[in-house]
């Protein structure tokens, strides 16, 4: 069954998205050492250079993600999370499709994120592959080991 993702902007006020990041941020801090952890948290994500989104299907949240600004010509992925009961259900595809869409509004013509290299992150990498994001050196203060990979897509 096929599901049809209402993705719109999102101010990060309502508690389903704050429980979402932090089930993310926790996630996160239990698969990787803290030091190797690069979700932003919440305040972070509220800046002007930052754009968040929400996915919702039937009133429920099932996805998050954003879009920082990098340069007039680069972007990168940020905050990318299913909800526990969406996840395998296309919430993530419609996210990462959305937070493309945007990329190409706005002119970038380079799309790069930072993701975990541990197999928890398997699922992701294979997502953003499937879209053509092929691993790339470390960018911006990111350093690629075993812990954490830089990925890129130029438009």
């Amino acid at each position: 069954m096929r599901i049809d993702y209402d993705i719109r902007p999102d101010d990060l006020s309502g508690p389903e998205v704050r429980e979402l990041l932090d089930l993310h941020l926790a996630e996160m801090h239990s698969w990787s050492p803290s030091c190797k952890v690069n979700s932003l948290p919440p305040e972070r994500l509220q800046q002007a250079d930052v754009s968040f989104f929400t996915a919702w299907a039937d009133g429920q949240l099932a996805a998050c993600g954003a879009l920082k600004h990098l340069d007039d010509k680069r972007g990168e992925l940020k905050a990318m999370r299913a909800a526990s009961v969406f996840r395998g259900k296309g919430a993530g595809r419609a996210m990462l499709v959305a937070l493309l869409d945007e990329a190409r509004r706005r002119g970038y013509s380079w799309v790069g994120l930072e993701t975990g290299r541990p197999v928890q992150f398997s699922d992701a990498t294979r997502l953003y592959a499937s879209y053509g994001f092929a691993e790339c050196g470390a960018f911006g203060d990111y350093v690629s080991d075993k812990f954490s990979v830089c990925m890129e897509l130029n438009l």
